[in-house]
């Protein structure tokens, strides 16, 4: 059986919802506001949500969309380094979906110190791949994720207030540059521009 050919692969869905996640994470870890609430628990729980649903569901959504896209019904035929994005997206996805809950129900963050490690690796690999295959927009996405997680590490294992802050600036970054990827990828799909991306 052959499938057509798409030129609508849906990582706008996936830049924008982790951008929106970044902008929440980072902006509150950065600025501590606003709040509208000033129970810490009520405002972990708020983080919480939004790190489920926007950074894991979202990418999770996107990770499996392209996965079956490139395997079950090939119809992304020319974009080999859309493995890369969909194993990423995936990936990213679950571990959101694994922290937001943790926050929502106030367990433990150390463990988070052991997850950065390979989340960081992935974050490398996603630079090899991409930029190898000439994607200089998304290497620099995966610098900036790299980023998030080299500080991850830095915090978790140190407890040194300088890292959870340094988390948050890359976080917020990032988030500004997948903005940015959203615009790029939509623009260019939807409306026949020809944006960096």
């Amino acid at each position: 059986m052959s499938y057509p050919a798409s030129e609508f692969v849906p990582l706008g869905i996936g830049f924008l919802s982790l951008s929106i996640n970044y902008f929440v994470q980072g902006g509150e870890g950065l600025f501590g506001g606003p709040r509208h609430n000033e129970s810490k628990e009520a405002t972990e729980k708020a983080l919480g949500l939004w790190g489920m649903f926007l950074g894991g569901f979202g990418q999770l959504i996107t990770g499996i969309y392209l996965m079956v896209g490139l395997s079950w019904f090939p119809v992304y035929r020319a974009a080999p380094p859309l493995y890369m994005a969909a194993v990423a997206f995936t990936i990213y996805g679950i571990h959101w979906i694994v922290m937001g809950y943790r926050r929502y129900r106030g367990h433990d963050s150390g463990p988070d110190a052991w997850m950065a490690i390979p989340v960081l690796g992935l974050g490398v690999l996603g630079m090899i791949s991409f930029f190898k295959a000439g994607d200089v927009p998304a290497g620099i996405l995966f610098i900036g994720l790299s980023l998030i997680y080299i500080s991850e590490i830095y915090y978790r294992f140190t407890n040194n207030p300088f890292g959870n802050k340094a988390v948050s600036f890359f976080q917020l970054l990032t988030g500004i540059w997948l903005l940015y990827l959203t615009y790029g990828v939509t623009l260019n799909l939807a409306n026949g521009m020809h944006m960096w991306i």
